[in-house]
This record gives structure tokens, C-alpha cells and sequence, in this order.
């Protein structure tokens, strides 16, 4: 076999002309290779060469040099240069290298974002569970205490639902299923448990800021069981592996069945049965189609229940959904009107009877608004303690005070009344008396709007102050007056003129002259400013009421109100409960503060869940001082109204406020020329309380026991003379502060007329209408109907389409302010 290329070398021993073995030759001595010298080996002087490097690594000839390595030009055979790389070669080489890098990190990427979740689930799967319908239950109907603001206990809420069993799929009707269904997974028996697609859309919004759902029905059961609904991935993890875990472990219909024996609909209920209760007092087999959406539409957001402009959207969605399922038809979609659950604390259990129990339903409605941040399918299910703002002290001096003069007094049963009253240094509610029947029955306080009458004039001077008036400014208070654009004329209680022509503000509040005002407003300040004024006081600019969200002091087109506002009519209409928040402005001397019931929430182990945080607001400017002027210069002037009205406080107490009536028109027939609401507000440095007396027809007259027209000083301020003093009894006298004087606080000098100059003509004379008191100042008269917000208070008289809008007359009369 012949040697391979290269395995012999010239001169070698097996090589031509080198020694021979074999036959016939002699022998060859042995090689001994450490005496030859070879070319394959290197010299032992010279080290060993280096493996060759990668073109990006290579490294200057000079460096090898540095290294102090011996140069032998005979040994460049071993040693190849390679080119150098242009410039160029160069960027495409680190340009590959990095698209290289960026392809291997997107592979691993990918491969991460299938096989990461996998993992995941594969891991968590083992470790979670899903909450089983009775343990749910179970956790859901705790009791909740209520204590007054001294810490003693007032009463406990229990749940609709407090003791009830689970419900079996068969025994839920298909109404039910299906609104349940179409409004919240319409495809559920088509999914596993979960939306892939909606979640993986939530888990993006959430990922870049954004805040979204994509929850299932059988997910939305995890949420909603667990109590964790914190928006985040890690949240909408678990929930998904505990999802598919459930669906493995059960079937939709059982599913579906936890789910209605245990999801919240608002109004305290928990499952299905409880809600067909307390929305409509049905079993859930005798709801229509159209109630069960109703019901079926709060899940999304329950604490929105009383909104009426939410449930109506969601129910209009639901119904639609059941359509496009083919659960309803066109034809019964297009026959419904919304159908109106009853009221909410007409089914409620009843935890507290008479007065106190409307103290209940405030402090529910404020968990289901969420006010506190602890909703009450939270405190339900913690059990909670709620410390109240009322005092016992008060409330049994509120409870009495009605009593005292309505049922005592004998006062026909028509009329209809309420009490409210607030601590002006923290906004806190101390008493409050809205109806004789309690939980169930109407609300006098807050369930119903009603014009205020010359109660309303305070708003009107704190309008004049910040527009630079004073209480000395001057007006023309004669009456009657003609107003450009009112047909009606303005008229003062019995034509009052005693003010005269020059006629300043001071006097036309005590007096409670409606020409002063209405000029003021109309011609001089602007309505605008007036509603303005209003609301900083403390009169919200929308309250929830009756059918839905209704806005305050505005026209009927939504914009200015007309002028009859500055007079307490027209569109102006608030709820008594309101008026005691703003008087309690002007007692915190500018400072307004949100009216509130709840002060604290604990848990059953003393965790404190909720601590009410004192919010105070300049009210009439950003400038504390100035604000606390105008309130100074309004209380300045309305503590003289109690004495002049004949109810004054005990023993010489500072306290101040104003009286006012709302009198019907000449549409009103035979009651044309009566009151149709009476009102005394008034407030010490401690508690403002406001008293409103009236009857749940809006258009009828209020006669006491004697058949009397009933003014403001009549029925409500007796019952506000008798709270005061009672509420008050052993307390501190305490005066308010003096009034730093505004603009033009006191009336201009008047100078003689010198005998050269004529007098001027006396005004004419002015045919004096009769009055049963034709003493008292005058409260107002609406031409055009006023909203109530509720069907119990309808307007007061039909609207004339020949009168033009104006302040309605005007000529009421406010009791008791001379």
C-alpha cells in the first residue's frame, strides 16, 4: 500500500536515497529522531502557536509582537494573513450579528408566551380551589350594627336573604336564566368557563394602563365569591385557573346555579330570590321577562340600583340581548315600558320601627353609594359596626318636638312634615325625622323637592354681598311693582309699603319684601349669581330623586331659571334636607361641609375600615376671610328674624334664620291666596335645623287645627322653637361673632330737601288687597307648575300659555317676619 501524500519526506529512512532494508541490502541502523532535526516540529525556543481567532476577534500584528515573542522569518509558511475587513464589510457583519441576536430573543419570546402560560396553570392547577355556593353563602348574610354617635347601639341590619336555602337549576325559572345570561355571558353554555379572547383583550388593556373586564359568567362567579376584584394580572390569573378548574370539576348548570344562589344585585340581596324581593316583592316564578332584565342588569353595578337613568340603559340592553337570542320576540320587546321596582326602603326588613328606621335606610343608601368606600355586600359580609353621626340627645328632642306640636297640638293629620339637623362644624347629621312610619314609608326629608319660599332670600343677599351690595344698599320697596316682561305684577305681603322708596336691604329681609328682592336679583345682580350663590351655600346641583337624577334651581330647558327664583318659586325647588346643610353654612361662617351620617366603620376584629376625614370648603370665596364676611354680614341680619317672628330661642340664646311660604295662585280655585308650604331654617353656632310643613298634594292648601292659613312662624316654627330648646337645654350659650361690615353695610344719610326745590309727587296710591294677616311679609306665588320629583307633590297650579314666564305674582306671604 502506498504511504499517504505527504507521510514521507526526501532523505528519510523510507525515502528515496535513503538507507535500505530488506533483502539483499544492509541493514539500516535505528532512527532515533531526537538527534534529526525536522521542519514539522516547532523549535523548542519558540512558543507554541495560538489557535486562530474569529475575523471579529482578530488582533494587530504589533500586539503579538508585544507580547515579546522571538521573530523567525522561516516560520511565515505557518502563519496566513488574512485581508482586512473594509469599513463596510464591517457594518454588514455587526448588522447580521444583530439581526442574529434579535431573532434568537424573538424565538424565545414566542416560544415564552405559549409555553409560559402552560407552565403556569400546569403549576397553579394542583394548588387552587374554587369557592363552593354554601360556603359563599354562608359568608355572605352577616348582621350589621348600627351605633349612635356616643357609641351606643341604635340597631342591626340583617340581610333579605338572611336565612335562605340554595336553589336548585330546576327550581330557577328560564325567565330568569336568561336575563341572567344575556346580560352578563350570553354564550356561556358555548364556552369553557372563560373568554379567551376577552381576556387575553383585559390582560393588554391592563398591561399598557388601562382598566378592563373580560371576565365569563363562571369568572365573574370567582370574582364575585372570592371578594377580589383588585384589576390585575395576577388577579385575572388565578380567577382564570380557578375558572377552568370549576369547569372541570362541574357542569354549566351547576355553574349557572352558584352563581344565582350567591352573586349580589344591590339593595342587600345576595342570589336571585332575595333580589325578586327587594326589587319587587314577587317569588322569582311570578317576575315577567321584563322585571327579571331589570333585576338581571344591576349585577354589573349594583350600588347604582336607585340611579333610575342606569337601570333604564341596562334594561333596555338586556331585553335586547334576550332578543337576539330569541328568549323574548320583537313584539314583547316593543310592548314593555320600564318596569319601576318599589322604592328601596319600602323592602327592607324592618330593623327599626317609626322615625328612626328612614336613619336605617340613609345609612344603607350610603354603603350602596359606596360614600365610605365599603359597600354593603362588603359589610355584609364582614359584619361590620357602623358608629352613626346622630345623637340620641337630639333625635329624642326631634321626635318629641313633632310630636309635640303635631299630635299634642292636634294638628289635622294632612299635614305632613320633617326635621333635620346638622353640626356646622363637621357637616354631621344629629337628628333627622323624615316621616312618622319608618322603613317604607315616604321620606320627607330627602324624598321630595319643594319650593322654599322667602327661605330661599338669604341666597339672594349672599349674591348682592359678593356683587359688592350691603346690607344698607337701597331698593324701591314699595308694592305693587311692574317688572318689564312680567305680566303679574310683585306685591309684598297686604301691599306693604311701610319700607317706602328707599328701602334698605336689612329691613326688606326682616320684612321679607319680595319687590326689594326680586328687583335686586332680576335688575341689579343677576340670576345666575344667585343659583351660584345657592350652591356654594350648600343646595346640590343634582340629587337623585323619584324617577332618576333630577338638576336643581334650573330652567325648564335646563339653562337660567326665570326670576321667580330670587322669591323662592318657580324653579326653585330643593329638599328640605338640603336647606339645613346650606343655613349650616352661614353657622360655620363660610365654611361649607358635606352632610354625612356615618362616621366610622370597624371591622368584627376593631379594624377601623372607614374614618370619616373632615372635607371643610370656602363657600363663598377661595379667600377664607371673605367668605366668613358674607356669612358674618347674612347672620348678621337673620338673627333678628326668630324675635320679630315670635320664636325665639330660649333664654336669650343667639340663633338665626328665616321663615318662608309658598303660596298657590288664582288657578288654585278656592285656595287661591292660602300657602301651600310653610318653612322656618334657622341655626346657632352649633346645629343648624330646618323644618319644613306641607301635604303630599302639591297644589293644596295647609290650614292648622283651627282652619287657619299656616305660616312660617305658624306649625314649622313652633316645631323648630321646640327642637332648638330642647336640643339645647344645658349646652353652652354661645353668641355668634360680630359682623365685619360689607360695602354699603348701613343706609346712606338722607339729606333735607331745601324748601326751593318742589317736593316730589307722592306715589300714587296703590288699592290694598286683604289678607288674613296682612302684617306678615310676603312668600310666593308661582304662575307655572313646579316639579316635586314626585307623584305625591305635583305642581301647584296649571300653567296659563297667555302669561309669560315671570316669578309667579309674588304675592304669598311670609309668616311672621315683622
Amino acid at each position: 500500500m502506498a504511504p499517504p501524500p505527504g507521510g514521507r519526506r526526501p532523505g528519510g529512512p523510507t525515502g528515496p536515497g535513503g538507507p535500505q532494508g530488506g533483502p539483499g541490502r544492509p541493514a539500516v541502523p535505528p532512527r532515533k529522531p531526537g538527534e534529526e532535526r525536522t521542519t514539522q516540529l516547532p523549535p523548542v525556543n519558540r512558543p507554541t502557536q495560538r489557535e486562530p481567532e474569529l475575523i471579529t476577534h482578530r488582533e494587530p500584528d504589533d500586539e503579538f509582537l508585544l507580547a515579546g515573542a522571538p521573530i523567525d522569518d522561516d516560520d511565515d509558511d505557518y502563519y496566513d494573513d488574512e485581508p482586512e475587513l473594509t469599513q463596510e464589510e464591517e457594518r454588514r457583519l455587526r448588522k447580521k450579528k444583530i439581526w442574529k441576536r434579535v431573532r434568537i430573543g424573538a424565538f424565545v419570546a414566542i416560544a415564552l408566551m405559549f409555553l409560559g402560560p402552560v407552565i403556569a396553570i400546569a403549576v397553579a392547577y394542583p394548588l387552587v380551589d374554587w369557592p363552593k355556593p354554601e360556603d359563599v353563602a354562608a359568608t355572605q348574610n352577616k348582621t350589621i350594627t348600627l351605633h349612635y354617635a356616643d357609641g351606643q347601639e341604635m340597631t342591626k341590619i340583617t340581610s333579605p336573604g338572611e336565612n335562605r336555602t340554595m336553589l336548585t337549576y330546576e327550581e330557577i325559572p328560564d325567565n330568569v336564566k336568561n336575563a341572567v345570561l344575556a346580560a352578563e355571558d350570553a354564550n356561556f353554555f358555548e364556552n369553557p368557563g372563560f373568554d379567551v379572547k376577552a381576556i387575553v383583550r383585559a390582560v393588554w388593556i391592563q398591561a399598557t394602563g388601562g382598566s378592563s373586564g373580560g371576565s365569563g359568567l363562571t369568572q365573574q362567579y370567582i370574582k364575585k365569591a372570592t371578594g377580589d376584584e383588585a384589576p390585575t394580572i395576577s388577579r385575572k390569573f388565578t380567577e382564570l385557573v380557578k375558572a377552568y378548574k370549576m369547569s372541570n370539576e362541574s357542569d354549566h348548570k351547576t355553574i349557572l346555579t352558584a352563581y344565582l344562589n350567591t352573586v349580589y344585585f344591590g339593595r342587600g340581596a345576595n342570589g336571585f330570590k332575595a333580589a325578586s324581593q327587594v326589587y319587587y316583592k314577587k317569588d322569582m316564578k311570578d317576575l315577567t321577562p321584563s322585571e327579571a332584565a331589570l333585576i338581571a342588569g344591576m349585577i354589573q353595578t349594583p350600588s347604582w340600583s336607585e340611579d333610575t337613568e342606569y337601570a333604564t340603559k341596562r334594561w333596555k340592553f338586556v331585553l335586547d340581548q334576550m332578543r337576539q337570542k330569541n328568549w323574548v320576540d320583537q313584539a314583547y320587546v316593543d310592548a314593555q315600558q320600564f318596569p319601576k321596582p318599589l322604592s328601596f326602603a319600602e323592602t327592607q326588613p324592618k330593623s327599626l320601627e317609626g322615625p328612626r328606621g328612614l336613619i336605617v335606610d340613609q345609612v344603607q343608601e350610603a354603603l350602596e353609594a359606596e360614600q365610605t368606600g365599603v359597600s354593603f355586600e362588603q359589610a355584609q359580609k364582614t359584619g361590620v359596626t357602623i358608629t352613626t353621626t346622630i345623637d340620641p340627645k337630639m333625635q329624642t328632642a326631634a321626635e318629641e318636638a313633632v310630636d309635640e306640636i303635631m299630635i299634642k297640638g292636634a294638628q289635622p293629620e294632612a299635614l305632613k312634615t320633617s326635621l333635620t339637623a346638622i353640626d356646622p362644624t363637621t357637616g354631621a347629621v344629629r337628628a333627622y325625622w323624615g316621616g312618622r312610619d319608618g322603613r317604607g314609608s315616604f321620606d320627607y326629608a330627602k324624598g321630595t323637592l319643594q319650593e322654599p319660599g322667602s327661605s330661599f332670600k338669604p341666597f339672594d343677599l349672599v349674591a348682592a354681598l359678593q356683587d359688592g351690595k350691603g346690607l344698607g344698599t337701597i331698593y324701591d320697596g314699595r308694592s305693587p311693582r311692574t317688572f318689564p316682561g312680567v305680566s303679574t305684577p310683585i306685591r309684598n305681603s297686604g301691599n306693604d309699603n311701610s319700607c317706602g322708596k328707599e328701602c334698605p336691604v336689612r329691613t326688606a329681609m326682616i320684612k321679607s319684601l319680595n319687590t326689594v328682592f326680586y328687583d335686586m336679583v332680576v335688575n341689579d345682580v343677576g340670576v345666575p349669581k344667585t343659583v351660584k350663590a345657592a350652591h356654594q351655600a350648600g343646595i346640590p346641583e343634582e340629587v337623585n330623586i323619584g324617577n332618576g337624577p333630577k338638576k336643581l334651581l334650573v330652567g325648564e330647558d335646563g339653562g337660567t331659571p326665570n326670576g321667580g327664583i330670587a322669591l323662592g318659586g318657580d324653579q326653585a325647588v330643593v329638599r328640605p334636607f338640603d336647606m339645613a346643610s346650606a343655613y349650616a353654612t352661614f353657622a360655620a361662617r363660610g365654611v361649607y361641609r358635606a352632610p354625612f351620617f356615618i362616621v366610622k366603620i370597624t371591622g368584627p376584629d376593631g379594624t377601623v375600615l372607614y374614618q370619616h376625614a373632615d372635607k371643610p370648603i370656602s363657600a363663598f370665596d377661595p379667600d377664607q376671610t371673605k367668605s366668613q364676611d358674607i356669612a358674618d354680614n347674612v347672620t348678621d341680619v337673620l338673627k333678628e328674624i326668630p324675635g320679630n317672628s315670635k320664636i325665639p330661642c330660649a333664654g336669650g340664646r343667639d340663633c338665626a334664620g328665616k321663615t318662608g311660604t309658598h303660596e298657590l295662585s288664582e288657578s288654585a280655585g278656592q285656595g287661591a291666596g292660602l300657602n301651600s308650604k310653610a318653612w322656618m331654617v334657622g341655626y346657632t353656632p352649633s346645629i343648624s335645623a330646618a323644618v319644613w310643613v306641607g301635604r303630599n298634594e302639591g297644589n293644596q292648601p295647609i290650614r292648622d287645627k283651627s282652619g287657619a292659613n299656616i305660616f312660617g312662624s305658624g306649625v314649622p316654627g313652633k316645631i323648630w322653637q321646640a327642637f332648638m330648646n330642647k336640643a339645647l337645654a344645658g349646652t353652652q350659650m354661645e353668641k355668634f361673632p360680630k359682623a365685619k361690615p360689607l360695602n354699603q353695610y348701613n343706609p346712606p344719610v338722607k339729606v333735607s330737601v331745601p324748601s326751593s326745590v318742589p317736593p316730589s309727587s307722592p306715589p300714587p296710591s296703590v288699592p290694598q288687597t286683604s289678607s288674613s294677616e296682612p302684617s306678615k311679609p310676603s312668600s310666593t306665588r308661582p304662575t307655572r307648575p313646579t316639579g316635586c320629583g314626585q307623584l305625591i307633590c305635583p305642581p301647584s297650579d296649571t300653567p296659563d300659555p297667555s302669561t309669560p314666564p315671570g316669578p309667579g305674582n309674588g304675592n304669598g306671604r311670609d309668616p311672621g317676619d315683622t
